[in-house]
């Protein structure tokens, strides 16, 4: 709270993980008391892992359930699920998925300004419990505020099932932390932007647990998803007490957006922010290394090579990053020169 201002929290009620937990769906939408007529918003391959499974618990439980197949986090995507649940009278919306389809549903809600729940499929990135969106609109991905989840129902048998590539990725999205908070306390000194102590430690000790426990996250087990989705979580309730997504999203986000937009084919987008991190901690002058050594232990990319994205592409996502986000302060500044970009991606060996 500063200068006097109201400052809404908005946090998960319900937060389940373990597992199974997705057979717990109708309790907790009693619990929650949110109607009986759900949208079900997932993805054509996740309707399969999960969303049948939603459907028919809450159909079996009577509850009106609409199900609708998202293919792509788009603003034309937003507007035909908000058709679909304007024309269903939707009481609240599920989005079951591994992230696509939980943004469009979060969104949809928040236009909607009916309840959300996230039922995630894999863990990959904190959209799963943050208040925010990432929307493809006009060519270009874009972060929106979004009303944070009501629920997160997180099946840890479910998504130990997805491929492991996933659970590596949501580790590159918590490790970015470390840079994002650096990037923080650069604009709260330069700028004079606020800055909130809570959810920045928040963030550093989720961020710190995960390399702590890095040799402990590894392929097939529950308890490797159990750690990392804590971790999403905690990184998704740190964005709310600061109510902005500035504990878990820095300059190393800006460089994965530019790289989004200038590669033909882009990574996933946690393992994007995890080369960001590298980079950006070394321009910070902090110990990059660890960082580095953390994402190989995990099996996380730390090149280009291995991001599958050319050695230029990198270089000329460095050189735009800054203006992805131009209101957001960052270690970035006004711009790197294509000499300091070359020199941060050879010496960090993100490229050869």
């Amino acid at each position: 709270m500063q200068d006097g201002m109201k400052k809404w929290m908005q946090l998960p009620r319900d937060v389940l993980v373990g597992h199974g937990v997705i057979n717990d769906i109708s309790d907790v939408c009693k619990d929650l008391k949110l109607g009986t007529n759900p949208l079900i918003v997932t993805g054509t391959t996740t309707k399969k892992i999960a969303g049948d499974v939603v459907h028919d618990i809450l159909g079996d439980c009577g509850y009106d359930v609409h199900v609708v197949a998202s293919t792509d986090a788009s603003m034309s995507e937003v507007d035909r699920v908000k058709t679909e649940a304007i024309e269903h009278k939707s009481s609240f919306l599920i989005g079951v998925g591994s992230g696509k389809s939980i943004d469009v549903a979060k969104y949809v809600a928040t236009q909607r300004d009916v309840p959300f729940l996230s039922i995630p499929t894999a863990a990959s990135h904190d959209g799963i419990v943050s208040s925010r969106a990432s929307i493809r609109s006009e060519g270009k991905t874009t972060s929106v505020e979004a009303n944070a989840p009501m629920a997160v129902i997180a099946d840890t048998e479910v998504i130990s099932k997805a491929p492991y590539r996933l659970l590596a990725a949501g580790c590159g999205d918590i490790i970015s932390n470390y840079t994002a908070v650096k990037d923080w306390e650069l604009a709260h000194r330069l700028t004079n932007e606020s800055f909130s102590e809570y959810a920045a430690a928040l963030s550093l000790m989720t961020a710190r647990i995960l390399i702590d426990s890095a040799d402990s996250i590894k392929p097939d087990l529950e308890s490797s998803v159990r750690m990392v989705v804590k971790a999403l979580v905690s990184s998704g309730v740190a964005m709310s007490i600061a109510g902005s997504s500035r504990p878990a999203s820095g300059s190393e986000h800006m460089f994965s957006h530019a790289l989004d937009t200038v590669a033909p084919k882009h990574a996933l987008h946690g393992e994007q922010c995890g080369i960001g991190t590298i980079m950006m901690m070394y321009l910070h002058g902090g110990d990059w290394c660890s960082i580095k050594e953390c994402l190989e232990i995990i099996g996380a990319p730390t090149t280009a090579e291995e991001l599958g994205i050319e050695d230029k592409y990198i270089l000329e996502a460095l050189l735009v990053a800054h203006t992805i986000r131009p209101e957001r302060y960052t270690i970035l500044g006004t711009g790197l020169t294509p000499a300091a970009a070359e020199k941060v991606a050879r010496i960090t060996k993100v490229i050869s």
